[in-house]
């Protein structure tokens, strides 16, 4: 006979899986969008690159991430299967309706938003906990104003140290620079991105009672980076041409020094154990090698429609997932 209880468990991670998917179909616009629109790679062969060292973090990252979302913002004691399973689909939900209309929200603040909708119709406000979320929260603003700031800062070195230099020689080997630097920015994108799936999905085999503390399993640490890997191969080439073309002209240069900077920033996040949103990260670089060539040059107008985005992505999801946990609370009371 089939455990149902299990059954139930290998569904949610399954979804948890899909939520992964859609957060490296939704985010590959930042780990490609710039080299695709400086023309260093075709697009076929960008998410190629990206995907590959999306997964090649996993032999660089620790679980720091994963811990603070697992157990480090919603008090696990209160969590169950249907809180996470709520908290998924709301993150889903916000990560398709997104990237429809071409938005880079955050699919890091769509989960933890979604989490914690869902816990809040469940448990109340106190289920929050509030030391987990002040680092969170404040790198919403910080983040991207430190990608902004390495942005704008290494595009002026390199213009100064460039400024006796031919173009043709400059962007022969700004070409080349952009590929290492598209792929350090996929390690750091997979290095984030992929644990806030873990800490997810170690919080469900706690509630379920498959694990007796928190821990990440060796098994879902490879199955969240491979599904995100799988989803930025897919590609968002919706957001690819918001992030690449709309914001700001690029060239080879413009992208090397957005992509570095963006993955410093996010280098320096994911040693701290906050789970950063990559997409502002990368939206403040471009941002600010944009600005550094001259402040007319960002389209700010599309800056701050971005912004607004971000700002509605956390109360959005979690209305999403609280609505979708009192619905399936009471189909489970109606039929169980």
């Amino acid at each position: 006979m089939i455990d149902l209880h299990l059954a139930f468990i290998i569904f949610i991670i399954a979804v948890a899986l899909a939520f992964d998917f859609t957060n490296g179909m939704h985010d590959a616009a930042n780990s490609i969008a710039t080299i695709v629109s400086t023309r260093v790679l075709p697009p076929r062969f960008a998410v190629i690159w990206a995907a590959f060292f999306n997964f090649v973090a996993f032999f660089l990252f620790g679980t720091a991430v994963a811990t603070t979302i697992g157990k480090g913002m919603i008090d696990v004691s209160t969590v169950n299967e249907t809180v996470i399973l709520a908290a998924l689909i709301g993150a889903i939900s916000w990560n398709l309706l997104t990237w429809y209309l071409g938005l880079p929200s955050s699919s890091s603040h769509a989960l933890i938003g979604g989490y914690a909708g869902a816990a809040i119709v469940k448990g109340g406000f106190g289920v929050i906990i509030p030391g987990g979320w002040y680092p969170t929260l404040i790198f919403i603003i910080l983040a991207p104003a430190i990608g902004l700031f390495l942005g704008f800062t290494l595009k002026v070195l390199t213009s100064w140290l460039l400024v006796k230099q031919r173009p043709g020689p400059v962007n022969k080997w700004s070409r080349i620079l952009q590929l290492f630097s598209a792929a350090f920015y996929s390690l750091a994108h997979g290095g984030n991105d992929a644990q806030k799936t873990m800490g997810i999905i170690a919080s469900l085999l706690l509630a379920g009672g498959l694990i007796s503390e928190f821990e990440i399993p060796l098994w879902v640490v490879l199955l969240a980076y491979s599904a995100i890997a799988f989803g930025t191969l897919t590609g968002g080439w919706r957001i690819v041409k918001t992030m690449g073309q709309k914001i700001t002209r690029l060239r080879p240069i413009d992208g090397f020094c957005a992509e570095t900077g963006g993955a410093i920033s996010i280098f320096l996040a994911t040693h701290m154990g906050i789970p950063v949103s990559t997409t502002h990260v990368i939206t403040g670089a471009v941002s600010g090698v944009g600005s550094a060539n001259r402040w007319t040059a960002v389209h700010w107008g599309v800056t701050l429609r971005i912004v607004w985005a971000w700002i509605l992505t956390i109360p959005g999801a979690a209305i999403i997932a609280g609505v979708v946990y009192f619905l399936l609370t009471l189909v489970t009371r109606l039929f169980g």
